[in-house]
């Protein structure tokens, strides 16, 4: 298996090269360096990324790599041009005395771990998500590729939408797919890769250095950053919701930004790091209305956290009285925009499934959405929360954790229509999207902890000045710790709707819930090869046939995971297999492009997310179909009983 990873490293690359390269060339020039500087580069990254299709599309130039590296240097160039004009690099993080190989080997530790769980989830490079919303995301991935336009206000008319729809992730996978030559999959895996065993990692290290100005508690996080399922794992599993995992991916260094602004206008030109630092917030914002929208408001409110709290620790009165009316002002606003993303979704889709006392034990011991209890991770959680509510630099994050908290047990345990479509409306009051929030808190706590125990320790054994020793021990004891739980701890999908488990990996496509096995994806994949081009296939879409689009090129409709709802289609559903005896089912099919192809795969299941539709199979034992094409138990068939 390993040996199939390693073979799609030109794909890694090139993510790499997208991703990361313009962030680290632009801020390079603005000031930054070392840890903040790597940590940020993604955000850079996906703002150049999604702001460069959506340039393209609106004028009308073919995405390609050129159009996205026109655009990547043009941002370069501003950004060196700022940093020129703004004068000296910015202060690196304050340190605590620790070996300068602690972060280094931390983060090689954190990255080398989080890959092998994701690759292990996931097993084959070619896989694709079994999951609904995956049909959504392969498809929108195809159509930018196919009509050479990838912007946000384009993408989601794969399906027939208009307006803004968030596709930084979509436009990087496209770039990779075209400049390495990977299958969409493989592009898709590997940047999944990228967003949770590099960039989550470097945004929680930066984020707990600027929180705690250790490097050593930095350290701690980097390795601990994948110890929770709910981030990064679960948004690749749930859903499958590639753009939350991005936008959350990336909160983390954008919380650093904000942090780091105090420090980075202390001594110096106070204005000029000021507006540097709000250039940087900037491109927090784009890269995270690009990535998913959704992701500014608990950005926003952590920050808000964090500056409230400083603005609160001032002791002049006199001057802190215009500060705290900005800070008020600033609440004020993030709850307008709160409100304001809320009605811009569908509203609730979910309804609560956990009591209240149930959904608060969930968040001390890291159980959302019934995962079982991550005891370990909870206990050092729990000890980093003593030592920062006894440490008033560190009192704000606990405060964060609780709203992340609270958020989660909304979404959980209250059903208030006010609550579940305002407050929780921006992520359809979904408690998966809300879970993966946790992480953010969460991990930095345990750092916390972590390194709240290794001093003690020090102490005990009378060795409090070796700091050394003290690093080695926590990183060995965190590394034995990420390696336990990732040989030892399940990681199955929960499904609340259920009270069960997904059976296996999602992307198993053997598994005994698989959504596309192997002989409809091999019916898919050579689809191109079997009809005329320009034609329709129809399918049930719930049966897989909705990945028929990515897989060949074909028009095959549905493409999304779920049915249309206009009249014409249950027709289909219910009788297309009759269309020799019933004239209404020809009219459908002229409303649905003359479709000339079905897909049989079966009727369907009635599980949720699935759909019956008895009409969908069966066609050998009717007139007005013609055989054209078998793989093991799916067929493909002409549709003639309405010819001319």
């Amino acid at each position: 298996m390993i040996l199939d990873w390693i073979a799609q490293t030109p794909a890694l690359l090139v993510g790499v090269l997208v991703v990361f390269v313009p962030g680290v060339l632009a801020l390079w020039g603005v000031g930054l360096r070392g840890l903040p500087l790597l940590a940020a580069a993604p955000l850079f990254g996906t703002a150049t990324v999604g702001f460069a299709a959506l340039g393209a599309g609106l004028l009308g130039i073919p995405w390609s790599p050129l159009t996205w590296a026109i655009g990547a240097v043009l941002l370069v160039v501003i950004a060196w041009v700022i940093g020129r004009l703004l004068g000296n690099r910015l202060p690196r993080p304050a340190g605590s005395g620790s070996p300068r190989w602690l972060m280094p080997t931390a983060l090689s530790i954190g990255i080398v771990i989080g890959a092998a769980r994701l690759i292990t989830f996931i097993a084959d490079p070619e896989a694709i998500s079994q999951t609904n919303d995956a049909v959504f995301h392969m498809n929108a991935v195809r159509f930018a590729l196919e009509t050479g336009n990838a912007s946000a206000l384009h993408i989601s008319a794969v399906v027939g939408g208009t307006g803004f729809y968030p596709a930084a992730w979509h436009d990087i996978v496209t770039l990779i797919v075209l400049m390495s030559g990977a299958s969409i999959p493989v592009a898709a895996n590997m940047l999944t890769l990228l967003i949770g065993a590099v960039m989550w990692p470097l945004g929680i290290a930066w984020m707990t250095t600027e929180i705690t100005a250790s490097a050593r508690i930095a350290a701690f996080a980097a390795v601990l950053s994948g110890a929770l399922q709910t981030f990064p794992l679960l948004m690749f599993q749930w859903g499958v919701l590639f753009p939350n995992a991005l936008s959350t991916a990336l909160i983390p260094a954008g919380v650093a930004v904000v942090v780091a602004v105090r420090r980075w206008s202390q001594g110096g030109d106070r204005v000029r790091a000021i507006v540097r630092s709000l250039l940087l917030v900037l491109v927090v914002i784009g890269a995270l209305l690009l990535a998913q929208p959704a992701a500014l408001l608990p950005w926003a409110a952590i920050s808000l956290i964090w500056l409230t709290f400083q603005v609160l620790r001032r002791r002049d009165g006199r001057s802190a009285a215009p500060a705290i009316v900005a800070v008020a002002v600033a609440w004020v606003a993030l709850a307008g925009v709160w409100f304001v993303m809320s009605q811009g979704t569908s509203g609730s889709h979910w309804a609560p499934f956990r009591g209240k006392l149930q959904a608060a034990l969930d968040v001390v011991l890291n159980g959302q959405v019934m995962i079982p209890f991550a005891l370990g991770i909870s206990a050092l959680m729990l000890v980093g929360l003593v030592v920062a509510v006894r440490r008033a630099s560190f009192r704000w994050l606990v405060v964060a954790w609780l709203a992340m908290s609270l958020l989660y047990v909304l979404a959980a345990s209250v059903g208030n229509p006010l609550v579940r479509n305002v407050v929780l409306g921006a992520w359809y009051a979904d408690p998966y999207r809300i879970a993966a929030l946790a992480p953010i808190a969460v991990i930095p706590l345990a750092a916390i902890g972590l390194d709240a125990i290794v001093t003690a320790v020090a102490r005990w054994t009378r060795r409090p000045q070796d700091s050394r020793a003290a690093a080695v021990v926590g990183l060995v004891a965190a590394t034995l710790f990420m390696i336990a739980i990732t040989v030892l701890r399940p990681v199955e999908m929960p499904r609340i709707t259920e009270d069960s488990f997904f059976p296996g990996s999602t992307y198993d496509e053997n598994g005994s819930e698989a959504y596309l096995d192997a002989d409809e994806r091999a019916m898919l994949e050579s689809l191109d090869e079997l009809v005329e081009e320009g034609v329709v296939v129809l399918g049930n879409p719930s049966t897989g046939s909705g990945f028929g689009y990515f897989l060949s090129g074909v028009d095959v409709y549905p493409r999304t995971w779920s049915p249309p709802t206009q009249p014409q289609w249950q027709v289909l559903a219910n009788g297309l297999s009759d269309a020799a005896e019933l004239p209404e089912v020809c009219d459908a099919l002229d409303y649905f492009g003359s479709a000339e192809y079905v897909l049989d795969f079966g009727p369907g299941e009635v599980d949720p997310g699935r759909y019956v539709m008895p009409g969908m199979t069966g066609f050998e034992e009717h007139d007005g179909f013609e055989f054209v094409a078998e793989e093991g138990d799916v067929s493909l068939w002409r549709i003639t009983a309405c010819a001319p």
